[in-house]
């Protein structure tokens, strides 16, 4: 990836989100450090038999080395650095793996609807652990979407789905965009945008990890503090508290490169 600190690309990339409420970074991590990803994805299933592979939510990373290490990947910073500045703190991370035939779709919704930050100052970064395809339900948005009000959710019985909602105004699907992504790319989406998937029917699995990144100005409002998944990962740590960095231990926790530095 071409570094986003160039001034021209990083404008064009802001240009782009503040249009149409998302961006596409291609290349973003080395295929080394997907293979940890995806062994980490089955790592995680094998510890959690009980949990949908979809379900893989920030409960599980207070006390995970290796995925602290993730989000906290410079590339992956710089990139949230463009949209909500350089005081970095991780607000929320979740694996959306939906297995081959059987995952679940994630219908239509604004991620501000669900979460207790204040401001609404916050950053989304998708990253694709698999290739992601309409054919195995990757993300579409309505660009233009965040442009809108925060609607109201309603509970849907009627089919089973990540969220258990959706959006409870009418969606022009016709409008939609899929979001096809390589191993490794990032999209970046607004809180307000329009988004979803469909099930994935395919032979493949789709996995990606939804990293949600705060200034450190935002202050998380949920009464349990600290937060389970609230790290500081750069500069001022601002308003919030947060949770202390996990530290690993052989035979615990996942074992990855550069592991030491972390005991």
């Amino acid at each position: 990836m071409t570094s986003v600190a160039d001034n021209e690309i990083g404008a064009q990339a802001v240009a782009a989100y503040q249009r149409d409420g998302y961006v596409v970074f291609r290349n973003v991590l080395d295929a080394e450090l997907i293979k940890e990803v995806n062994d980490h994805v089955d790592w995680l299933q094998a510890r959690h038999p009980d949990v949908r592979p979809e379900q893989l939510g920030h409960v599980f990373l207070r006390d995970d080395p290796f995925w602290i290490r993730l989000v906290s990947d410079p590339r992956l910073l710089e990139i949230a650095a463009l949209f909500v500045g350089p005081d970095l703190a991780l607000f929320a991370s979740h694996y959306i793996s939906k297995p081959p035939y059987s995952g679940q779709p994630v219908l239509w919704h604004q991620d501000a609807a669900f979460w207790p930050l204040d401001p609404m100052s916050v950053v989304t970064l998708w990253l694709a652990v698999d290739h992601s395809t309409p054919r195995n339900g990757c993300v579409r948005v309505i660009p233009g979407s965040h442009r809108s009000p925060v609607a109201a959710m309603r509970d849907i019985t009627t089919v089973e789905s990540v969220l258990g909602k959706e959006i409870a105004v009418e969606v022009n699907e016709s409008q939609a965009v899929d979001i096809v992504l390589a191993p490794g790319d990032v999209e970046v989406h607004h809180p307000n945008i329009v988004h979803g998937s469909n099930a994935n029917t395919s032979p493949d699995r789709r996995c990606g990890l939804t990293i949600r990144y705060i200034p450190t100005s935002t202050r998380i409002t949920d009464p349990e503090v600290p937060y389970p998944s609230a790290f500081h990962l750069q500069g001022s740590p601002g308003v919030n508290s947060y949770q202390p960095r996990p530290r690993y231990v052989e035979g615990r926790h996942y074992p990855f490169a550069g592991r030491s530095e972390w005991i």
